[in-house]
């Protein structure tokens, strides 16, 4: 697959929820190299990696080490994504489960371990219904939100309580005791795979939380946006994916970029410009973006930034940076 993503309007709403909390929304932007551009089109996709570090430093500026299980537990997916008002438009649990596995991807679109995301499956203990993402354990924090997510809003629903038992496959934290108190059933660590035991009764249970003709108007909606979710920046992704080891060597030329990619300068600009883009603009914001986060990392000087995003005059990268945040790089660096 291609580089794991994820919609700006999820990534805005973990944002908005750890500016709630008292984190400084500036310090958080730089700390996951994101600016507020991202965000001008919801549906638009945001790398995965720059999520990753936007929960990371919503931790640290908020104190809340069980950031991502509160972030499910209060933010609705029906509020941030097509995705979560199709859960309510659903007829039953069961079909509402079902539309969560079709359309995720336009939440979150990670590798996994076989075809579907979510799965019900059967065994001597009852049914269970399964998180099958990759390497749960790289980032344990989607697996929390994300069953925090699912879990809350049949509750508020008015659904019975569902949920008899939860796997996870990372060890216990230090703040295990909200895993109970959330989860309001027995949690156990380090297990074989990420799952949710259900009461079976549940997944037959009524929902129509919204008129039925809607759901028809969404997932007609969802299907092009999947559509264009297969296609969605194939050129860029890969100039970008390209770009990142030759920035610093001044090597970041749509000549060197295609001849990489084995098509002509012609082809790949027609490619960029059908996805709306030019190579410019795609080598400009690449370069914002990693100056953003070299410099949040704190770990190179202003001068050694310049060098490593493709500047060999720091004059140029100055001007480039006050362009692109209104300060210099010293400023934002604090």
């Amino acid at each position: 697959m291609t580089e794991p993503t994820c919609s700006a309007g999820f990534v805005r709403s973990l944002l908005d929820f750890a500016v709630a909390k008292g984190a400084a929304r500036e310090a958080l932007l730089a700390g996951a190299g994101l600016v507020e551009s991202d965000f001008a089109d919801l549906d638009a996709r945001v790398a995965f990696a720059r999520y990753e570090a936007l929960m990371r430093a919503a931790k640290a500026l908020t104190g809340n080490k069980a950031l991502a299980l509160h972030f499910g537990e209060h933010v609705q997916m029906a509020d941030v994504s097509i995705v979560g008002l199709i859960g309510r438009a659903a007829e039953s649990m069961e079909d509402a489960f079902t539309q969560l596995s079709r359309y995720v991807r336009l939440i979150v679109d990670v590798p996994l371990e076989g075809e579907n995301r979510f799965e019900f499956r059967r065994r001597e203990s009852g049914l269970w219904f399964v998180d099958c993402r990759a390497s749960g354990n790289d980032f344990p924090e989607l697996t929390e939100s994300t069953f925090t997510h699912i879990i809350t809003p049949p509750r508020l629903a008015g659904v019975p309580e569902w949920v008899r038992e939860v796997h996870v496959t990372h060890p216990a934290p230090a703040y295990r005791a909200e895993y109970e108190r959330i989860f309001r059933a027995p949690v156990k660590f380090e297990q074989p795979w990420n799952a949710l035991r259900v009461e079976e009764a549940i997944v037959s249970h009524r929902l129509n939380l919204l008129p039925r003709f809607v759901f028809g108007v969404l997932t007609e909606r969802a299907d092009a946006m999947m559509a264009a979710l297969e296609t969605e920046g194939s050129a860029r992704r890969q100039v970008e994916r390209l770009l990142l080891p030759v920035l610093h060597k001044g090597e970041g030329n749509i000549e060197t970029i295609a001849a990489k990619l084995g098509v002509t300068r012609q082809t790949l600009w027609r490619n960029l410009k059908a996805e709306g883009v030019t190579f410019e603009q795609v080598l400009d914001e690449l370069r914002h973006k990693m100056a953003l986060e070299y410099l949040a990392a704190r770990k190179v000087s202003v001068h050694e930034t310049a060098y490593l995003v493709g500047f060999s005059d720091p004059a140029a990268f100055s001007r480039a940076f006050k362009r692109w945040t209104g300060k210099s790089p010293s400023e934002m660096r604090g």
